[in-house]
């Protein structure tokens, strides 16, 4: 497939994303890599800048949550992590920076790219009739002096069937081009995503990472396709063992919590757990 598709143009990206063009201090574009998150986190680490970009056309060692790993062709995805230097927000709200990220990409995606996307809490992106996963999205905090967020975002873009594999819970994957996608140039996918970025972190940092105050909380919750869905949700548990809760998801509350209504009508929040969609709830008349 390399042979097929362009290599992102690196000094066009720089032109458009760095300052005084742009709202972002660096970037590079590696060929490959096992991480992005990782190599940035490194980076972060050594005292890279806030709003540092780095962008990969392969990654080897992608990670995801609950140390998850996925591999992706060389030319065929957008690989992409944002160094985050929130100053004046408290280190308990850089979590929402990761929801934050969800928003962005459906944004970006159901705008430019014109595919019905929706949100898996707390950070898929499911899209068409079969609600199939296109992209993840994954913040990592990085300790320090200056603490820091690495953001990473994952999209799958060219990549044909047979080079996706099933996620967890059996969730079918896909690209934008088996979407038929209006849009499939990755740099100019990156190019929007990024702006995007800019803006709603922004707007987040400026109110302080308050999730409600600046609106974060009611935009994720309304592209949350996790909500009105029968779930079943994987909790960590000790000792090896796995429990499940059965339930409708109800709400996404001020914590980023997913609210789970269980049989019995007690109302669970879910801080951290594998959810799988089961079918829309139904209600009476």
């Amino acid at each position: 497939m390399i042979a097929d598709l362009a290599a992102l143009p690196a000094d066009a990206l720089r032109a458009e994303l760095l300052a005084p063009n742009g709202p972002y201090t660096a970037l590079d574009v590696l060929d490959r890599t096992g991480s992005t998150n990782t190599d940035l986190a490194a980076a972060a680490r050594e005292g890279a800048p806030d709003r540092t970009v780095l962008i990969a056309e392969e990654q080897t060692a992608g990670r995801g949550r609950n140390t998850r790993s996925w591999v992706s062709p060389a030319r065929a995805g957008i690989h992409v992590s944002v160094l985050l230097r929130p100053a004046g927000v408290p280190v308990a709200r850089f979590g929402w920076l990761m929801m934050l990220g969800g928003v962005v990409v459906q944004r970006v995606l159901s705008g430019l790219c014109a595919v019905d996307a929706v949100l898996k809490w707390p950070n898929d992106l499911l899209v068409g009739p079969d609600r199939a996963k296109c992209c993840g999205v994954l913040a990592e905090a990085v300790g320090g002096s200056s603490p820091a967020v690495v953001l990473g975002i994952g999209v799958n873009v060219h990549q044909r069937a047979d080079e996706l594999p099933v996620g967890p819970g059996g969730l079918p994957p896909t690209s934008l081009a088996l979407q038929g996608a209006d849009c499939l140039e990755r740099d100019r996918i990156l190019v929007e995503l990024l702006r995007e970025l800019d803006f709603a972190e922004r707007q987040w940092r400026e109110h302080s990472g308050d999730p409600v105050r600046s609106g974060l909380v009611e935009q994720y919750r309304q592209v949350c396709g996790t909500l009105g869905q029968r779930v079943r949700v994987e909790l960590p548990a000790s000792g090896g063992a796995t429990r499940f809760l059965l339930g409708v998801a109800e709400d996404v509350d001020d914590d980023g919590r997913l609210v789970v209504r269980t049989a019995d009508g007690s109302a669970q929040p879910i801080s951290a757990g594998d959810v799988i969609h089961l079918r829309p709830a139904t209600h009476p008349g």
